[in-house]
């Protein structure tokens, strides 16, 4: 299992225990308001939404009448500001998360940032070492990682469940007709299936198996974007990672874990699952159920509570050091399969 990495202390976002966490969304689009509406599900009191941002000050507005937010604002700048804000949860495009985030932390704002995290590795090193400088926290909204079945999976495979991890299988992909204005065609956007969709089968093989040692990949490329990828990671351990994504097909959406003693086998939907099924030989397949809220959202928001009101700038659920590797991997896969986007920062 990879290292859940250390939880640094700081002085910035700090919540007192009993005060609700008041929270500030940047961008208004169909993910923000799922965040918007998940974050009911946390118990009474602990979390308040505050504020909202949009480029578009009438975006902002509907968006806040529509959720019953105290302030709108038509522009970032105005929501990195406002005093009442604890935390920023970004929920922009994959190519605006490195300019916000770095607007919100240079105003001392926790930040909670959709997944992928940055464009590139050189971007998510610029955000943590700023975070870290600044003492303030940081997190991408990786809710997988905060899944309390995933959390379980996790936990029997580093306790030996079924020995030693000799391979991982992860596939996410949907049907999206094709449309050059659509954000998951559009490079300009950091589009395509690998950034989108396939950051899931890579941070679960990371979640199994840390980062690895060699990375190949192959994708169908359209007018700047891949629509069909596949990449297998290999281990100096001998295991492998066979993941696949896709924006032309509806694949299984399902994931497994295979080691010396048994298996672990994670139904459609293994990004936010609510059960998985242990197998082992010679005994009846166990099933196990998270338990907690339905809500994909509601468990990384309450992570950042949690961490916030311990004084903490990074979460030991989704550390920042493995958000660097993942972007790492996602680095390796896209030169393998030759795709850069417009305007894109230099990677290292």
């Amino acid at each position: 299992m990879a290292g859940a990495g250390e939880v640094r202390v700081g002085v910035n976002g700090v919540v007192a225990e009993g005060r609700p966490v008041r929270w500030g969304i940047l961008a208004t689009g169909g993910i923000a308001a799922k965040f918007a509406s998940e974050l009911a599900e946390l118990p009474e009191g602990d979390a308040e939404l505050v504020a909202v941002a949009s480029r578009s000050a009438a975006s902002a507005g509907a968006f806040a009448e529509r959720f019953g937010i105290p302030a709108a604002y038509g522009g970032w700048d105005g929501l990195a500001a406002d005093p009442s804000v604890d935390a920023v949860y970004v929920a922009t495009p994959h190519s605006a998360h490195h300019d916000a985030v770095r607007l919100c932390l240079e105003a001392g704002k926790a930040v909670l940032c959709e997944k992928p995290f940055t464009l590139n590795a050189a971007e998510a090193v610029a955000l943590v070492e700023l975070a870290r400088k600044r003492g303030v926290f940081l997190m991408e909204a990786m809710w997988m990682h905060c899944n309390p079945a995933i959390r379980r999976m996790a936990e029997l495979v580093r306790d030996g469940a079924i020995g030693e991890v000799r391979s991982v299988h992860a596939d996410f992909g949907i049907d999206v007709p094709w449309d050059p204005a659509h954000r998951l065609y559009d490079p300009a956007l950091g589009g395509g299936a690998l950034l989108d969709l396939g950051v899931y089968p890579v941070a679960f093989a990371h979640l199994v198996l840390g980062e690895p040692a060699e990375v190949t990949a192959w994708a169908h490329l359209r007018d700047g974007v891949d629509t069909n990828t596949g990449l297998l990671l290999g281990y100096d351990s001998g295991a492998v990672a066979a993941l696949t994504c896709s924006l032309v097909a509806d694949t299984a959406q399902v994931a497994a874990v295979t080691g010396s003693a048994g298996r672990i086998e994670i139904p459609r939907g293994f990004f936010h699952p609510e059960r998985f099924v242990l197998h082992r030989p010679g005994r009846a397949p166990e099933e196990f159920t998270g338990e907690g809220p339905a809500g994909s959202f509601v468990h990384e928001a309450a992570e950042v509570g949690r961490c916030l009101r311990a004084g903490a700038t990074e979460s030991p659920l989704v550390p920042l050091e493995g958000t660097l590797a993942v972007m790492r991997t996602l680095d390796a896969a896209r030169e393998r399969i030759g795709l850069r986007y417009p305007g894109e920062r230099r990677r290292p």
